[in-house]
């Protein structure tokens, strides 16, 4: 095993960003930090882990590498396209994929989608999880994320507040999280 492999197996491509998915009332939120870095330096700050994907009704966000996350966005908008409005078939199919193809099951990164009624994360492994609560978070500071969202869904805050306290606690405790923020919202009744 290389010392690349190694530390990836070590540490499962997780490090380096945070990306929290809040599902409240008629909204889902994806939100992600815009911190990218490279070993103990930050190079860049204003990253977009965080974007819509095929027409719009689906929103994807992903932690990893850069690279191999924007060839897993374009292979899940080709399954949107040939399962339209079919979230979780066209996940499934890609997970598939992704799990056995030579060249992508090397890719390194965790992606969640949601649409106005799914929220979804992906992994290499063909896992396909759906969250118990309407919150998924990943990334290094995921589960800071995920706990503070857990905490504030019997408040009387919205889903996009929840989202960006979860996002604020967790750029406060990850050094791989900041707090510049993107973030993108679903209405169920828009």
């Amino acid at each position: 095993m290389s010392e690349r492999q190694s530390a990836n197996h070590a540490f499962p491509g997780w490090r380096g960003t945070t990306i929290v998915t809040v599902r409240k009332g008629n909204k889902v939120v994806v939100a992600g930090d815009g911190q990218v870095s490279l070993g103990q330096t930050v190079i860049k700050g204003n990253a977009r882990k965080v974007r819509p994907l095929g027409k719009g009704n689906v929103i994807g966000g992903f932690a990893g590498a850069t690279a191999d996350a924007f060839t897993l966005f374009e292979r899940l908008e080709a399954k949107l396209e040939q399962y339209p409005d079919q979230l979780t078939r066209a996940c499934v199919d890609m997970a598939k994929d992704w799990r056995t193809d030579r060249y992508l099951r090397r890719l390194e990164a965790m992606m969640i989608v949601a649409d106005k009624e799914t929220s979804l994360v992906l992994t290499g492994t063909g896992d396909v999880l759906e969250p118990e609560n309407g919150v998924i978070a990943i990334g290094s500071g995921g589960n800071f994320a995920l706990a503070a969202a857990r905490a504030l869904m019997d408040t009387d805050m919205d889903a996009e507040e929840i989202a960006r306290k979860a996002m604020a606690i967790a750029a406060e405790i990850c050094v791989y999280t900041n707090d510049n923020l993107t973030m993108e919202v679903l209405d169920a009744n828009a």
